[in-house]
């Protein structure tokens, strides 16, 4: 029980239920629409009641009789799934990618911007006073440059740990 739960639960499955509904909502409008305003308009012009009863072909049975192809029929199923597929994708698809994208740029924006105003790490400020005393000492021998412990390179980026912080 806990499972099926869960599963109902799940953020996949009620955006899934909710298409449903949409898509039955969808699909009712675009009928009527088809049924009550292109099917006459379409029929109208081949003489027909409606499209389901226009570009009727009639062929030979094998016992004699015939059988329609209801080509209005089919091509009235076809314009209902353009005009579907069409209100999906002006209605759904093209705002949705529109946000992503305006989402996307405003996280690229915020990656590229680098804060003006942020302050020195410490590590920062104690090789830039470690560089000075090079400097000024003029003589590269009595300032250590070994390998001990607690001389870092000028190059060294902040390792892991709080930021701001790094083990010498």
């Amino acid at each position: 029980m806990k499972g099926f739960r869960e599963f109902l639960l799940r953020g996949n499955v009620i955006d899934l239920a909710v298409a449903v509904v949409i898509g039955a909502a969808f699909t009712a409008i675009v009928t009527t629409i088809v049924n009550s305003l292109i099917n006459p308009l379409i029929g109208a012009v081949f003489n027909a009641s409606s499209l389901d009863k226009a570009l009727v072909w009639e062929i030979p049975t094998v016992s004699g009789g015939s059988a329609p192809i209801l080509f209005g029929a089919i091509i009235g199923a076809v314009l209902n799934f353009v005009i579907v597929a069409a209100v999906v994708y002006f209605a759904l698809v093209v705002p949705v990618n529109h946000l992503k994208k305006v989402a996307f740029d405003r996280v690229k924006n915020n990656e590229e911007q680098t804060p003006q105003d942020v302050p020195p790490t410490d590590v920062e400020v104690l090789l830039e006073i470690r560089d000075l005393l090079r400097r000024q000492g003029g003589d590269d021998a009595a300032v250590p440059t070994g390998g001990g412990a607690h001389v870092a390179p000028s190059d060294t980026s902040e390792g892991a740990g709080i930021a701001g912080s790094t083990k010498l």
